[in-house]
């Protein structure tokens, strides 16, 4: 699992755009920047950021029109999902629960010191990759189901005409050869049947187990999930040290 990741920073500020690059670069982030919002929304669909830093006070539109296009826009219908954190020098309680409202994952008033804003990003990132393991794992439960509904499907199919088969069997006057030979071709016509059943069924069932172990390859159990996040933040803790 990669956890370093590519970071957009959107602030018409020169200073804080520096100064952002130079310390996440240094954690080993790919760091864009963007001086106003509508940069901000030409590089999220260049490069599809992993988390966006977003100053609501911007040039030509705010942060907050830049969520909301994010947000609720077709055109960014694939970036809708996009962690986003706002930065914002108005400590107005009405600004943070607009924000939280529009989809932000978090708001942090100016000014601000590092620490605090690497920490959010932290629990952000973290957040982010538990929910892409919770629906890798929905998936791959999907996928399951769909391999239990087919065989649960295929067993239904194929009672009916077995237990018609043993029913006639049950009749059936050996000793008359008509009869005998009309049961042998009905045999053999629901044989055929059932067998071209199974051979889609067991087509259907490997194309689910390729699916599967393609998903699970990803996968990664809760507990790896918690010791990868806490060996990255721990060298986060020394490199700032």
């Amino acid at each position: 699992m990669k956890l370093m990741g590519k970071i957009l920073i959107v602030d018409d500020d020169k200073v804080t755009l520096d100064f952002f690059d130079i310390m996440l670069t240094k954690l080993d982030y790919e760091v864009i920047k963007a001086k106003d919002g509508i940069e901000a929304l030409e590089k999220v669909k260049i490069h599809n950021p992993d988390l966006m830093l977003l100053d609501n006070l911007l040039p030509k539109m705010t942060g907050f029109e830049v969520t909301q296009i994010i947000k609720k826009d077709k055109s960014f219908s694939d970036f809708k999902d996009l962690p986003i954190i706002m930065f914002s020098a108005l400590d107005d309680p009405e600004d943070k629960v607009l924000g939280l409202e529009m989809g932000i994952e978090d708001y942090i008033t100016k000014p601000f010191n590092f620490s605090e804003v690497l920490a959010r990003i932290r629990n952000v990132i973290r957040h982010k990759e538990l929910v892409k393991q919770l629906l890798k794992r929905e998936r791959r439960l999907a996928v399951l189901e769909s391999l239990n509904t087919n065989l649960i499907a295929f067993t239904r199919h194929i009672k009916e005409p077995l237990a018609a088969l043993n029913d006639e069997a049950s009749k059936l006057d050996i000793n008359n050869k008509e009869d005998l030979s009309a049961f042998v071709l009905k045999f053999k016509d629901d044989y055929n049947s059932m067998m071209a059943m199974q051979d889609g069924i067991e087509e259907q069932i490997r194309d689910i187990e390729n699916k599967k172990n393609k998903l699970k390859e990803d996968e990664l159990s809760l507990e790896e999930l918690e010791k990868k996040i806490s060996k990255y933040l721990k060298n986060i803790s020394k490199d700032e040290r």
